[in-house]
């Protein structure tokens, strides 16, 4: 297991100015409203914190028959990525299963798609709690079933692709790591930003970073409310891919930590646990960022610096 040096005491200048700007927003918790509003409310909010879209080489929709009804997937084929044969990747966005969209991390990947040189698959996988578990585990497994079998007309290699999420999307992507593994789908690696991997929400960090950091306990308490059946879905693997009885076997992992961030703590133990189990494991902290940082490139250079370190080490698991 690898760490980034750490030099930061405190906030990042780029994580304080977005947390400035919440708090001149003033806009109320998501859990004191519906769903309808928490999405109408982020998509309002997330264009402020997103930076400019990067040109790629294309990108498209198509609409797949999804476990649930149709499916639609974005596709990016990143400037340099081979027209036959390119490394691939499925990336999940995050929002709590609740929130977020193809549009609100167009930018993340876009920089997949270029830094890698690779074809990125984005689904808009069903949200809860119009659909709750595991209505988002079986459309990103479709998915992934998909970009395998499709593969020579996608123009990408079927033995060379990875999943990626950030947050939510990164606890479907730990999820579906391990439901390929189970399923004999080699994937090349899990890149997994910030990952929610412990339903039952009871790590010191969500202590240490209750309020004042971006994500609440009570808003992170919301979204997995909204997204389990009961609280027997709590202790699911599928839910809490930590309290799965063993990892060997997954995919190389990258995790990005951020340091004031509620859920870093179940990300290092997710880290240590793949890294115990045999797993090849490259973990990176951001001391000083928060939760989500990944998707707010128009404040600071730390976002696109983490899909940079995400793609390396993707590259060190399978060199091509």
């Amino acid at each position: 297991m690898t760490t980034s040096p750490s030099t930061a005491t405190g906030l990042d200048p780029q994580a304080r100015h977005v947390l400035d700007l919440g708090r001149q927003a003033a806009a109320p918790p998501f859990e004191t409203g519906t769903p309808e509003e928490a999405r109408r409310a982020y998509d309002q909010g997330s264009p402020d914190l997103q930076g400019e879209r990067e040109p790629v080489g294309s990108v498209g929709e198509r609409t797949l028959a999804g476990p649930g009804g149709s499916l639609v997937v974005r596709i990016y084929r990143g400037q340099g990525a081979p027209a036959q044969a390119a490394p691939a990747l499925l990336y999940l966005h995050g929002g709590g299963w609740v929130i977020g969209n193809l549009d609100s991390h167009d930018e993340i990947c876009r920089w997949f798609a270029n830094i890698a040189a690779c074809v990125v698959v984005s689904p808009a996988y069903r949200l809860a709690p119009e659909h709750k578990f595991p209505a988002a585990v079986e459309d990103c497994r479709a998915v992934l079933s998909f970009m395998r079998d499709e593969a020579a007309a996608l123009g990408i290699d079927a033995r060379r692709i990875a999943v990626a999420g950030d947050s939510a999307g990164s606890n479907l992507a730990a999820v579906l790591s391990l439901l390929a593994r189970d399923d004999r789908i080699p994937l090349t690696a899990q890149l997994l930003l910030y990952p929610n991997t412990d339903a039952a929400q009871t790590a010191d960090s969500y202590r240490r970073f209750a309020k004042g950091f971006g994500l609440t306990t009570s808003t992170m308490a919301w979204f997995r409310d909204q997204y389990v059946r009961d609280a027997g879905d709590i202790d699911d693997w599928r839910v809490s891919p930590l309290k799965t009885k063993g990892l060997a076997g997954a995919a190389p992992a990258f995790v990005a930590i951020a340091g004031h961030d509620i859920l870093a703590d179940e990300g290092e133990a997710y880290a240590r646990r793949l890294q115990d189990d045999g797993v090849p494991v490259v973990l990176k902290r951001w001391p000083g960022q928060i939760h989500g940082f990944v998707s707010m490139g128009r404040h600071g250079p730390a976002s696109r610096q983490a899909v940079e370190a995400a793609v390396a080490a993707w590259r060190s698991f399978d060199p091509g």
